[in-house]
C-alpha cells in the first residue's frame, strides 16, 4: 500500500494499492520501517512545486534492504539503511570535489523529478505511470531506490526514528557543520523550531556556539529547543522578533538560520545579522518567491547570505556520523517526534502539520490503527 497524490490540485493524497517492479541496476528494493512526514511533502499538495502527478510522497525514510539490482555491490541483503534523497552520481564534477548535495544527476531526480536515473519509474497502477518523490517515495510499505540513496547505518540502532536522519537531522545540523561552519563561541539565531529548525539547534550546540537564541511563534517549541541547547528565546508571535533579537544581542547575530523558509523570514534573518554575519536559509519557499535586501548594507557589514541544499551534506559520511552521535547521547532523535501514524494517515497526518502544532509524525506501515 502506497499514499498517493493524484491531482496536484486536490491537496489530499490517497492509501491505494501500487504496483512496484524489481529493483534495475544500481537499485535496491527497501522495506520502509518508517518515514517521516515534512513540509517538503506539503509544497507538492498545495501545488506550490510543479511536479508531475500522480506521485508517491515521501523523502525522509528508513528500512531494511530486502533485493538488489544487478551491479550492486556495496548493500547486501538486511543491511540497515536510511535513505538519502540525494542519490550521488559519483560521477560529477561536484561528486569528485565532495560536494555531494550539489550532484547534477541527483538534482535530476528531484527536479522536475518522477523518475529513477533510468527515466523511468517502478510504479504503477495498471497501465498508469505512477511517479516517484526525489528518487525515494517513502510513503510507501516497500521502495525501489537507487542504491548511492540507500545509506547502511548500525543495527543496534532504533530503525524507526533513524528515518528522521534521513532529513530533518540532516539538513539541520548540516547547515550548521557543513554550509556555514559555526565556530566555537558564536552566537547563533535560528528562526523556525520545527524538526529542522530543532535540528539547527542542536547543530549550534555541538559546534560550541556561546548563544544559541530560538525564534518561533509556538511557545511550546521554543521551549523545546531549550532542552536541545538554545540559551534563549524569542515568541516572534508577540511582536517584531528582529527588535527583540537586537535586544538580546545588540550587536546582531554572527548566524542566522531560516528554517522556515517564507519572504518575511528570510528578510529577518538577514535584519538580524552583525558585522560578518552570514544569514543561511534552510527552509525552501514556493517556487517563484524572492525576498529582498540592500546590497550596500551587507556590503558595508562584511555579511553573507548562503543557501543551503539538504546541509550540504555528504550522506554516506554524515549519516552514519549522526547515527553514531544518537547512540551515545550527543543528538537528540526522540524528542522530535509528536506521533506515530499508520501509513494510511499520510494525509491527516499532513493536515496536522500544516497546522504548525505537530513537529514530526512518523508513518509506520503496518502500524495498527489506533
Amino acid at each position: 500500500m502506497y499514499a498517493v497524490l493524484f491531482s496536484g490540485n486536490a491537496g489530499e493524497v490517497e492509501f491505494a494499492e501500487v504496483d512496484l517492479d524489481g529493483p534495475g541496476p544500481g537499485e535496491v528494493r527497501v522495506q520502509i520501517a518508517a518515514t517521516g512526514v515534512c513540509h517538503s511533502d506539503l509544497h507538492i499538495i498545495r501545488n506550490e512545486w510543479t511536479l508531475p502527478v500522480p506521485m508517491v510522497l515521501g523523502h525522509e525514510g528508513s528500512g531494511i534492504v530486502t533485493e538488489l539490482g544487478a551491479g550492486v555491490t556495496e548493500l547486501e541483503v538486511g543491511d540497515h539503511v536510511v535513505l538519502s534523497w540525494v542519490a550521488p552520481c559519483n560521477e560529477c564534477r561536484y561528486c569528485k570535489s565532495g560536494h555531494i548535495a550539489r550532484c547534477t544527476v541527483a538534482m535530476n531526480l528531484v527536479a522536475p523529478g518522477g523518475v529513477l536515473y533510468d527515466g523511468t519509474s517502478r510504479l504503477h497502477r495498471g497501465g498508469e505511470r505512477i511517479y516517484h518523490y526525489q528518487g525515494v517515495s517513502s510513503f510507501a510499505e516497500e521502495a525501489i531506490v537507487p542504491a548511492s540513496g540507500a545509506i547502511r547505518v548500525r543495527k543496534d540502532a532504533p530503525l524507526d526514528v533513524l528515518c528522521l536522519v534521513g532529513c530533518a537531522i540532516a539538513t539541520g545540523v548540516g547547515a550548521v557543520t557543513n554550509t556555514a561552519k559555526v565556530e566555537k563561541g558564536a552566537t547563533v539565531a535560528v528562526i523556525g523550531c520545527g524538526g529542522v529548525g530543532l535540528s539547527v539547534v542542536q547543530g549550534a550546540r555541538m559546534a560550541g556556539a556561546e548563544r544559541i537564541v530560538a525564534i518561533d511563534v509556538q511557545p511550546h517549541k521554543t521551549e523545546l529547543a531549550r532542552t536541545l541547547g538554545a540559551t534563549e528565546e524569542i515568541d516572534a508571535s508577540a511582536g517584531d522578533p528582529v527588535a527583540a533579537l537586537r535586544e538580546s544581542l545588540p550587536d546582531g547575530a554572527d548566524y542566522v538560520f531560516d528554517a522556515i523558509g517564507k519572504i518575511a523570514t528570510t528578510e529577518q534573518a538577514i535584519a538580524m545579522l552583525g558585522m560578518g554575519g552570514a544569514a543561511v536559509v534552510v527552509g525552501l519557499p514556493a517556487a517563484g518567491a524572492k525576498a529582498s535586501f540592500e546590497p550596500l548594507a551587507l556590503a558595508e557589514a562584511d555579511q553573507r547570505i548562503l543557501g543551503s541544499n539538504y546541509g550540504s551534506v555528504r550522506p554516506a559520511i554524515d549519516f552514519p556520523a549522526l547515527v553514531d552521535q544518537y547512540m551515545n547521547g550527543e543528538l537528540k532523535i526522540d524528542e522530535l517526534v509528536s506521533a506515530r501514524r499508520p501509513l494510511a494517515e499520510a494525509g491527516a497526518a499532513l493536515d496536522e502539520l500544516a497546522t504548525g502544532a505537530s513537529l514530526r509524525t512518523l508513518l509506520i506501515p503496518g502500524r495498527s490503527q489506533r
